[in-house]
């Protein structure tokens, strides 16, 4: 096997965003666009002459070729030991363990996340740093800048590997190593859920449904749920990884995960219902007849924590994405303990969770995680709320209304405006941000504004600024409404539009949550002008 050095010449569009670098499949099959990619991240690695690598996916369509072009670049690159999961899997979640666990000096991980996949579907290859967590922008702006002036990319010549077997083999001067997807995860979990106890809860007759969407998780939650923690045979359903998710949109809410949300709703509803995304990092929490917000998740696994073993000596800090609604705020403030808002992006959490500030962190996007990695973590989630229903007795929806009786209820909604001509949203952030000053002290209809900013974040462990992280209005009334743009999409722009309300009263936290935002979707629209601006004049989803 020799070492062959490739010329090329640079693409213009490989700017990774916040989670790396997604695109459509057709992209990423032009020649030489994903050599060149991998070649900037390694030429951005400090250290990696004779390093540890991880190299997994989600499984989506395109993911074994571009592994294996991976670990034939990488073996060309001086990495000396490659970890890679068998059958080119390996969920995110899973991905940061084993670099945490193995030592690696990173990780390359091909996801494209809840986006849908399929040979006209999406993409996605990004870079996760020694502490298992995505690399931070400082990385992510070098490997553009290296990509933009590459000339030319070194691969191993070499057949393909046998992905599909557990082993070691030689690849030029490097060992590749075949590992056990779900082994090293399984085992953390072990540490961190009362395993005995939740087995014990399943042995009662108690039953659950686990939707893994014809994606990543399904080996995972069929390792852990049924055989691990006895659960019957086909509680995890969709269990299969498929190219194509099975024509499912991986994306784990009440619009795609639909027949979970009927089976929850109708009369032979298990106790407990879940799901998880593409590759396995975001988690859906659904009760009988009632969905649980990711926000009102993670404010109930914060309350609850200390039930499990690996976090009873209780929680550090907690911390949250900005657009996530308040309610971990109200838990953390009862607990005597910190509370961060930081930028949407699970990398602005690693620089808490390295420094001991947190425990517990999440983001309203179905994404919640803790210090066991530097990933948002779906099946973690689910396996917590399992141990919180284990240790109280007590049913999932009565354990959310105790939750809102204690705390309060914020009342939440996102909605989202898919594929929005680019410059028509762009053009409608701008002029939030330009009528930001003139807002304080208007009212609209029952609403009155507080205040009104462009969020900036300063992070408490470095000191890095980062601005323009989206428009936060604040009403008296304990509202809130905020405007961003997404950058997971892959075509045009994703306006966000984030909901919020507090409503403290028990006798209305049953009330429709179309009802108690109306207010507050009205205020949005008249400040915003989002069907004039966008010619949208509903969301594309609503969550």
């Amino acid at each position: 096997m020799t070492v062959r050095t490739v010329p090329t010449t640079p693409f213009p569009d490989q700017k990774p965003g916040t989670s790396g670098l997604r695109k459509k499949v057709p992209v990423f099959r032009q020649p030489g666009y994903v050599e060149n990619f991998l070649q900037a991240i390694f030429d951005s690695v400090e250290g990696r002459k004779g390093a540890t690598l991880v190299v997994g996916g989600d499984g989506r369509f395109l993911n074994r070729e571009v592994v294996q072009t991976t670990l034939r670049i990488a073996a060309a690159n001086g990495f000396s030991r490659i970890l890679v999961g068998r059958g080119g899997l390996l969920s995110t979640p899973a991905a940061s363990c084993v670099i945490r666990k193995h030592g690696a000096i990173g990780g390359v991980v091909l996801s494209a996340s809840h986006n849908p996949g399929g040979p006209e579907g999406d993409f996605g290859i990004k870079f996760n740093t020694a502490n298992g967590g995505p690399a931070p922008e400082s990385v992510t702006e070098a490997i553009f800048a290296r990509t933009q002036s590459l000339t030319a990319y070194r691969i191993v010549e070499a057949d393909d590997l046998d992905l599909d077997r557990l082993g070691e083999v030689r690849l030029g001067d490097a060992t590749v190593t075949v590992i056990d997807p779900v082994a090293d995860y399984a085992a953390l979990m072990e540490t961190l859920i009362d395993f005995p106890r939740v087995a014990a809860l399943f042995a009662s007759g108690f039953r659950m449904r686990f939707d893994a969407m014809s994606a990543v998780t399904g080996p995972y939650a069929r390792e852990i749920l049924e055989r691990r923690l006895g659960a019957p045979a086909g509680t995890v359903v969709n269990a299969e990884p498929l190219p194509d998710f099975g024509g499912h949109h991986p994306d784990p809410n009440p619009v795609h995960a639909h027949d979970l949300m009927a089976l929850m709703t109708g009369p032979d509803a298990p106790d407990f219902g879940a799901a998880s995304d593409g590759d396995g990092d975001r988690n859906m929490i659904v009760a009988r007849n009632l969905f649980v917000t990711p926000s009102d998740s993670l404010a109930i696994l914060a309350a609850h924590a200390h039930v499990a073993p690996g976090y009873a000596g209780g929680l550090a800090g907690v911390a949250r994405s900005m657009p996530t609604s308040r309610a971990v705020d109200r838990v953390a403030s009862k607990l005597g303990i910190p509370a961060y808002e930081t930028p949407t992006g699970w990398k602005f959490f690693g620089n808490l969770l390295d420094a001991g500030r947190i425990t517990l962190c999440g983001e309203e996007s179905a994404g919640t995680g803790s210090n066991h990695v530097r990933e948002k973590d779906g099946l973690w989630a689910v396996l917590l709320w399992l141990n919180v229903l284990a240790a109280t007795g007590r049913p999932a929806a009565e354990i959310v209304r105790e939750h809102w009786r204690r705390f309060g209820r914020d009342v939440y909604a996102r909605h989202d405006y898919e594929e929005v001509d680019a410059a028509a949203a762009e053009g409608l952030m701008e002029a939030l941000r330009g009528s930001l000053a003139a807002l304080p002290g208007r009212s609209f209809g029952p609403l009155n504004v507080e205040a009104a900013d462009d969020f900036a974040y300063t992070d408490p462990v470095d000191g890095s600024v980062t601005r323009r992280q989206g428009v936060r209005i604040l009403f008296r009334e304990d509202a809130r409404v905020v405007f961003r743009l997404s950058g997971t999409g892959t075509v045009g722009a994703t306006l966000r539009v984030y909901l919020e309300r507090f409503e403290p009263d028990p006798a209305r936290h049953d009330a429709p949550v179309a009802e108690v935002l109306a207010p507050v979707v009205a205020a949005a629209e008249a400040i915003a002008g989002i069907a004039a601006r966008t010619g949208r004049h509903e969301p594309s989803v609503i969550t």
